[in-house]
C-alpha cells in the first residue's frame, strides 16, 4: 500500500486533496455539494454512507401510510450530486482522527481504508432509547425506509387480522396502535396513519375505528410555537386519536404497554417508539471533546485539537448564536445549512474562498397533519388547513433535491385514486431492530454483516486485494441469500406473531 503524507492538500505531490465525508444525510449530502460545487475536479470527494440514496426523511410518515412509494423520496446520490462525489457504500468501522485514516466494511464484509486531507463527520443520528423494560423487544423505530416499509405492512396485516379475527379483545388490541413520543415523528406518522388505518378497516368490513394513541411526556411539538403545538394536538383530538400528555410508558410486554401515571394496561400489537434521536455511536470512541454525546465544535465548524476535521449535523455540537450558551437543535434545518456551510470551509482551508462561522435563525416551520390538516409558521404567519397544507407541500418540493414530479403524481394520484394496501412482505421484524446503528438499513443478514469482521481488505490507493478469506454465513451468495431465515416474522407485538 502506498502511503502519502496526510493533511497536506496534494499541492506539493502533485495529487488532488481528498475529503471524506461521512454520512449521506442533510448534513453530509450539502457537504458534498457545497464543496463540489467550490471545488470541481481540482478536490477528490469520497462520501461513504450504508445507502447509495439521500433520504428525504420528513415525508417518510408518507410512505408508511402508503401514500408516497419510497424511491420518491430516496433521490440516488449518483444523480444528485456531481460526478467528482465518489460514493463507497459501507459502514465507517475504524477512524483514526490522528493519523488521517479511515476504514469501512462494504454490504458485502469486505473492509477498505483511504487517507484523507479533510474529514467530515457528519454521521447523523440514531434511535434514543430509554431503559424502560420490553423497549428494546417490543417496539420499532421510524427513521429509516425499511421501518417505514415494514410498518407499513405491518399495519395492514393487522387490520386483515383483525376482520377475521372471532375474539373482541384481540380484534381490538390488533385495531390499536400506540406511538410514544409526541415530536416531530411521532405527531406527523400518528396523524398519517390514523387516516390510512381508518380507511383501511372500513375497507376490509370492519365497523370499529382503529385506535390510535399517542403518549408523550411534555405537550404535542413542544418546543415549537405555539400555533404549531396547538393545532397538532387540537387536530388529532377532533378525529378520535387518544392523546395523553404529561405520560409515559412505563413497560413494554408481548400483549401491550403500561402507562406510568394511571397504571394503565394498553392492549396492543404496534408500538412505535418516537421518542427521539442520539447521535451516531461512531461518535463514542473518537476521544474528542463531546456534549450530550455530540462532538464540540467551534463556530466554522472545526473540532478542536483537530484543524483538518470538521463536524456538522445530529453528529455535532455547534453553537447557536442566537442563542448564546447552546447548542443548535438536532433537526434538518440545521443539518442543511451546517453541510452547505461545511462544504464552504473545507473549501476555504485548501485556499478556494473564504471562511466563515455559523449563524442562522429559523424561518417557521411546517407539519403536515394528513389530508388537507396541517400547520405552518413560514416568516411567523399563521397558517391552518389548505392553506397550511399546500405551503407544507411546497416546502417539501422546494427542498427535495430530485424526484419532485414524480412526488407531485403520487399526491395527485392520493386524492383521485384509493391508496394501494398490497402487503408485500419485503422487510420482517428482524431486519428493523430498534437499537441499531444503522436504522437505515435492514438488519440481520439482510443489509451490512455483523459480527466478526472479514479479513478481507481492498485499499483505494492500489485497488488491490491485501488477503482474503472465506466470509463467515456466506456461499459465494449475496449477503441476502445467506440468511433465508431472517424474513420469519419475530415475537415482538409489532411482529403480528401471535
Amino acid at each position: 500500500m502506498t502511503e502519502e503524507t496526510p493533511g497536506r492538500g496534494g499541492a506539493e505531490d502533485g495529487r488532488p486533496p481528498k475529503v471524506v465525508i461521512v454520512g449521506g444525510g442533510f448534513a453530509g449530502f450539502q457537504a458534498a455539494r457545497s464543496l463540489a460545487k467550490r471545488m470541481g475536479d481540482e478536490v477528490d470527494i469520497t462520501l461513504v454512507s450504508p445507502t447509495n440514496y439521500f433520504l428525504y426523511l420528513p415525508l417518510l410518515p408518507e410512505v408508511a401510510s402508503g401514500i408516497l412509494e419510497p424511491r420518491r423520496i430516496s433521490v440516488a446520490l449518483a444523480a444528485a450530486l456531481p460526478r467528482c462525489v465518489r460514493h463507497a457504500p459501507g459502514e465507517v468501522d475504524e477512524l483514526d482522527l490522528d493519523g488521517h485514516r479511515i476504514g469501512w466494511l462494504d454490504p458485502e464484509g469486505v473492509h477498505h481504508e483511504t487517507h484523507w486531507d479533510r474529514l467530515v463527520i457528519a454521521a447523523g443520528s440514531v434511535h434514543k432509547v430509554l431503559p424502560v423494560p420490553g423497549v428494546t423487544e417490543y417496539a420499532q423505530g421510524f427513521r429509516g425506509v425499511p421501518e417505514a416499509l415494514y410498518l407499513r405492512d405491518h399495519l395492514i396485516r393487522q387490520v386483515e387480522l383483525a376482520a377475521v379475527c372471532e375474539d373482541p379483545e384481540e380484534r381490538a388490541a390488533r385495531l390499536t396502535v400506540v406511538v410514544v413520543g409526541g415530536g416531530y415523528t411521532g405527531t406527523e406518522v400518528t396523524a398519517q396513519g390514523y387516516l390510512f388505518t381508518k380507511e383501511l378497516a372500513a375497507s376490509r368490513g370492519l365497523e370499529e375505528v382503529p385506535r390510535w394513541v399517542l403518549v408523550s411526556r411534555g405537550e404535542i411539538l413542544a418546543g415549537l410555537a405555539g400555533h404549531l403545538s396547538a393545532t397538532a394536538d387540537r387536530v388529532l383530538r377532533e378525529r378520535g386519536v387518544d392523546v395523553r400528555t404529561h405520560e409515559e410508558v412505563d413497560e413494554a410486554t408481548g400483549d401491550g404497554v403500561r402507562l406510568s401515571s394511571s397504571g394503565e394496561h394498553v392492549p396492543t400489537r404496534t408500538l412505535l417508539w418516537c421518542v427521539g434521536v442520539r447521535p451516531d455511536p461512531l461518535i463514542d470512541d473518537l476521544g474528542v471533546q463531546v456534549e450530550q454525546g455530540r462532538m464540540v465544535v467551534d463556530t466554522r465548524l472545526r473540532v478542536p485539537d483537530h484543524p483538518h476535521v470538521f463536524a456538522c449535523g445530529d453528529a455535532a455540537a455547534v453553537p447557536d448564536r442566537a442563542r448564546p450558551g447552546e447548542y443548535t437543535a438536532m433537526t434538518a434545518q440545521h443539518a442543511e445549512r451546517q453541510g452547505r456551510l461545511a462544504g464552504r470551509n473545507v473549501a476555504a482551508s485548501l485556499g478556494h474562498g473564504r471562511s466563515r462561522t455559523y449563524k442562522h435563525r429559523d424561518l417557521g416551520f411546517v407539519v403536515d397533519l394528513g389530508g388537507f390538516d396541517a400547520a405552518a409558521n413560514p416568516l411567523g404567519v399563521r397558517l391552518t388547513g389548505k392553506p397550511a397544507h399546500v405551503v407544507a407541500r411546497g416546502y417539501h418540493l422546494m427542498s427535495m433535491p430530485g424526484n419532485r414530479v414524480r412526488t407531485a403524481v403520487d399526491w395527485l394520484l392520493d386524492v383521485l385514486l384509493p391508496r394501494q394496501t398490497a402487503q408485500l412482505g419485503l422487510v420482517r421484524s428482524p431486519a428493523v431492530p430498534l437499537d441499531s446503528a444503522s436504522p437505515e438499513v435492514p438488519q440481520h443478514g439482510l443489509g451490512f454483516p455483523h459480527g466478526p469482521a472479514s479479513t478481507r481488505t481492498v485499499a483505494p490507493e492500489t485497488g488491490g486485494v491485501q488477503s482474503s478469506e472465506t466470509f463467515p454465513g456466506r456461499s459465494g451468495g449475496s449477503a441476502e441469500a445467506a440468511s433465508p431465515e431472517a424474513s420469519v416474522e419475530g415475537s415482538s407485538p409489532a411482529s403480528g406473531a401471535r
